[in-house]
């Protein structure tokens, strides 16, 4: 069933515009279906590889510097109610061209987002059947999630539901699973486990004598990617009922909820494999299929891989719903073509030529490898991290002048400055391919944007009627 305008005069006296239809369950949802809880089987090769076996202490380093920029997205969310995110945050209150190059940044991770939940599925299918061609999968599951997406976003919280309460009672019994190989004193390589039950209160996973504070942040880059789906749902400003109250109340508990399961269930994880990953997996950033297979057999693998496959697509179509509205900002306001990404459909209420391009972006997933797209997200991540902490110093101290009281410096001086320099610790330590390729795409930009403002001299076209 899609959804509804208010009124069948509204919907004939003016173009078609997003209809606000979530509450605050709607959105966490969505926005736990985008993170893909799960997700932490698939990146916790490469991850306990470059943190050096401190996959949780990196999760804790990554849930930090996103909870400090959760509170900065709420401040600008208050401020600017639109879904274009940290586009319209960086536009509005720094200047329209930084806000365009954050959106073209921005770009980079929402549009790659779905192509990641393809690629993991791809993995997921292959391994249960690796006589079918993988372009059957690529092909099918892009469809569904384009299908799903067309018919409104109450529909797509509504599919997601259900998915993400299965998604959690899957890790809880594979948590207790690999506690219960514990507490017999048994680890992945079936030898007896550091002090038997009592390990299982070590310290080890979070710190230990090789531990490396650039290693441990090296591992937090790329577990943004992991925590993507918090800051998405600023995107969906224009559908959220009461937004100034919902959506910063959404976007931290969907951030805090997914940032505990992380580390609780990485802290067993990491016991359980407490070496170089490489002695356990064939690929380290393909790690699901063997884990699970090491953790409960093969019967358990076939289950949850089964399972897991509809939670990538659940997080998929949360994805797509994202960067599709995220378009629709931009082209609404003249950055990009209007016509075309502007639209909204006047039956579903949603951008669906943004829909049906996101889909054959998402089919170029059987060229790429599932560690190059995740590098590729986390450029995009953290520019738009980067730039709301920035937009809320601009906006509130720089513009407003709130900064007198000791509750204005806490809100709009300590908490973006620390956000924003956690988010700078993760900077200097971004994986090359990552950077480079980032900046390939922020050039291309850049010479787009000189384009259309006659080399810098006029600024980025904005929507006309600013957001009070």
């Amino acid at each position: 069933m899609t959804d509804r305008p208010p009124s069948a005069a509204s919907a004939t006296s003016s173009p078609a515009s997003l209809q606000k239809t979530l509450l605050l369950w709607h959105v966490i949802i969505i926005g736990l279906a985008y993170i893909q809880p799960m997700t932490l089987l698939d990146t916790f090769g490469m991850v306990s590889r470059d943190s050096l076996q401190h996959v949780p202490t990196s999760y804790f380093v990554a849930l930090l510097a996103v909870l400090l920029t959760s509170l900065s997205y709420g401040h600008m969310i208050r401020r600017y109610p639109s879904s274009g995110s940290a586009y319209t945050y960086a536009q509005k209150a720094i200047h329209p061209n930084v806000g365009f190059m954050v959106g073209w940044s921005s770009l980079l991770d929402y549009l790659l987002s779905p192509m990641v939940n393809i690629l993991l599925a791809k993995i997921y299918l292959t391994d249960m059947f690796p006589e079918v061609n993988h372009w059957v999968w690529i092909v099918g599951l892009t469809a569904i999630m384009v299908v799903v997406n067309l018919r409104g976003i109450r529909f797509v919280a509504n599919f997601n539901g259900l998915i993400v309460l299965f998604q959690l009672l899957i890790i809880a019994i594979f948590t207790f699973m690999v506690w219960r190989e514990l507490h017999a004193g048994q680890n992945a390589l079936g030898a007896i486990a550091e002090n038997g039950a009592q390990g299982l209160w070590s310290l080890s996973p979070f710190w230990s004598k090789q531990a490396d504070v650039g290693a441990l942040i090296t591992g937090a880059t790329i577990l943004c990617f992991s925590f993507t789906g918090f800051d998405s749902l600023s995107s969906l400003a224009e559908e959220t009922h009461n937004t100034e109250k919902t959506l910063p109340k959404a976007i931290f508990l969907t951030a805090l909820i997914s940032g505990l399961i992380f580390i609780v269930a990485t802290y067993f994880m990491q016991l359980y494999f407490p070496g170089n990953p490489q002695q356990y997996f064939k690929a380290v950033d393909e790690t699901q299929p063997e884990i699970l297979f090491l953790v409960g057999g093969a019967l358990f693998k076939s289950v949850v891989l089964a399972f897991a496959i509809v939670t990538v697509m659940a997080s998929g179509i949360a994805a797509h719903a994202g960067v599709s509205r995220l378009m629709y900002v931009m082209g609404r306001d003249g950055v990009i073509h209007k016509r075309f990404f502007g639209h909204i459909d006047p039956k579903t209420f949603t951008p669906s030529y943004n829909i049906l391009l996101v889909g054959a972006v998402a089919l170029t997933a059987g060229f790429l490898s599932l560690e190059y797209v995740v590098a590729l997200i986390s450029f995009g991540a953290l520019t738009a991290f980067s730039f709301v902490n920035l937009s809320v110093l601009a906006e509130y101290v720089w513009r407003q002048g709130r900064w007198h009281t000791m509750g204005d410096v806490l809100r709009y001086v300590v908490t973006p400055v620390l956000g924003f320099m956690s988010v700078g610790a993760m900077w200097l330590e971004v994986e090359p391919t990552s950077l480079t390729s980032g900046l390939i795409w922020g050039s291309v930009g850049l010479a787009y944007l000189a384009i259309i403002t006659s080399g810098f001299r006029n600024a980025a076209p904005q929507y006309r009627e600013d957001i009070e």
